[in-house]
């Protein structure tokens, strides 16, 4: 979703070359290549195929994998995206071989190191050349950890680009029709954070919270695959009122969420599109990376307790967020990235030898 615009405006200048490596860090055909076609993004250059393992097994063959290509492609610059570890392992190779780097999303903290996303972003913005901001807490992050102002773009969020583009394509999905919901009528929940999903007892706590929920207002749960095998195995059962459904393509779960009364969330990038969309928002988490969700947008810290969900779920119904859209998500951040990345490297070729 945030590498589709940048490189549709990247691929109309002649000036620059874009090769598109895919990690394979995501493999399921509904988590990758359903998203692929929905935002017409042209079939990868690479496809590593790294697949799923812990954190050090999977940053370590990303690593090995996209070394070799980066060598013989010899770019100016490698953009990393966002804070999954494709995002610091293609930083760290490309680093290290000299290239510069360019984080998409950077400056954004939840302070919780607890978070394996929040050592992502720290490594990666510590070796970033050319920061792309979404949000003005990234701008003070980064200014305050010393990197260097001349260097750091506040551009707005790619994610918006994507949603704007696509909203009217997605409205006309027949999705809440064909998994039997109404429209305006359900709530969508998405879970995949391991602290949230990978211990035994978060994951009954969160259950039983949205298990009352559910006797209130029917959820749709499109399960990721990882998800689905923790439940299985905790031996733990979900409520009636809780549909799951099959990972979704970007379409899909952009008319689930345009047209749910409210999202139970632990993404990051659901905070922003629910934001952007208007629709309130429950982060199941004690903090969160994108402060602007919750100061401008829809978007309530829930913490991760049965107790503490339940009572921002009342808190919601006593007085809606209403939200605005912050400043600069308003379809136009790939133009900015572009015009940032032309500049940057106009310059540079220009002290170049």
């Amino acid at each position: 979703m945030k590498v589709a615009p940048l490189i549709r405006s990247l691929k109309q200048d002649p000036d620059f070359h874009v090769t598109l490596i895919h990690t394979g860090q995501h493999y399921d055909d509904n988590m990758s290549g359903q998203i692929f076609r929905d935002l017409e993004i042209p079939p990868p250059d690479h496809n590593l195929e790294v697949g799923s393992g812990t954190h050090a097994q999977q940053t370590a063959e990303i690593m090995k994998r996209i070394e070799p290509i980066l060598r013989e492609c010899s770019p100016r610059g490698v953009i990393v995206v966002g804070d999954v570890n494709s995002t610091v392992a293609g930083a760290l190779v490309a680093k290290k071989i000299g290239v510069e780097v360019i984080h998409v999303e950077a400056g954004l903290r939840s302070f919780d190191r607890a978070m394996p996303e929040e050592i992502n972003r720290i490594v990666t913005d510590s070796i970033t050349d050319l920061f792309l901001v979404t949000e003005q807490s990234g701008v003070e992050n980064l200014r305050r950890e010393g990197c260097d102002p001349q260097r750091i773009y506040l551009v707005g969020n790619l994610m918006i680009d994507s949603l704007q583009k696509n909203l009217r394509k997605a409205r006309e999905s027949d999705v809440c029709e064909r998994i039997g919901v109404k429209r305006k009528n359900y709530g969508l929940v998405t879970l995949h954070r391991p602290a949230n999903v990978d211990d035994r007892e978060a994951i009954s706590d969160i259950l039983r919270a949205l298990a009352t929920i559910a006797e209130e207002l029917p959820l749709v749960w499109p399960m990721h695959p990882r998800v689905k095998a923790q439940i299985v195995d905790s031996s733990l059962s979900l409520p009636a009122n809780i549909a799951v459904e099959e990972p979704l393509g970007y379409l899909d779960f952009l008319c689930l969420e345009a047209n749910s009364v409210v999202v139970l969330t632990d993404s990051g990038g659901v905070q922003e599109e629910t934001t952007a969309l208007g629709i309130e928002c429950l982060t199941i988490r004690e903090n969160t990376e994108r402060p602007v969700t919750l100061e401008m947008g829809t978007n309530r810290l829930a913490g991760t307790k049965s107790s503490t969900i339940l009572a921002a779920w009342k808190a919601m119904h006593a007085s809606s967020r209403g939200g605005i859209c912050p400043p600069l998500w308003d379809g136009r951040a790939a133009e900015r990235c572009h015009n940032v990345l032309r500049n940057y490297f106009s310059a540079k070729l220009k002290h170049s030898p």
